[in-house]
């Protein structure tokens, strides 16, 4: 085998390894932020169970849903602002058409949009001050006839 046959040979290996490296970090990425916690809806109709994401930090918010194209019916995001503040969403880069639901520091439901639209940078407001977001499928809190006053129950919120 000739220099430059070894010396091409070493680098297409080189490049295998750091692609395999960069696609081990950036997975182990995808599973920090993918760690799921269950969250209960208490409404009329029932207790509904959902398996969230905790969005916890400023990069963790800023990102939310963005670039996802699909979100299981079970399954979503939960905005953790860490204080009691108004607050604002926004549909930029988000694929999802999602119903938000802001919520209390003690869990009530203050305001819910629904069916937002994709892709919009038009602001949402929570309306008054709020400690968290939780975003789900659109129709979601229809079909489960969430209405403010209604309850969500997680470690986070601190019913009175």
């Amino acid at each position: 085998m000739t220099r430059q046959a070894q010396w091409a040979g070493a680098q297409r290996l080189a490049s295998l390894a750091f692609v395999m490296l960069a696609g081990l970090w950036l997975g182990l990425g995808q599973v920090a932020a993918q760690t799921i916690e269950k969250l209960t809806v208490v409404t009329a109709s029932g207790r509904h169970d959902f398996d969230v994401e905790v969005m916890r930090t400023p990069e963790e918010r800023a990102k939310g849903l963005m670039f996802r194209h699909f979100m299981p019916n079970h399954r979503g995001m939960l905005f953790d602002f860490q204080r009691v503040e108004p607050v604002s969403m926004w549909m930029q880069n988000t694929y999802i058409s999602l119903d938000m639901i802001f919520i209390r520091a003690d869990g009530s439901v203050a305001r819910i949009a629904e069916r937002t639209e994709p892709l919009s940078t038009r602001t949402i407001p929570s309306g008054e001050p709020v400690l968290s977001v939780l975003e789900v499928n659109a129709g979601i809190a229809e079909r489960i006839g969430l209405k403010p006053g209604d309850r969500v129950e997680h470690s986070l919120f601190k019913p009175r």
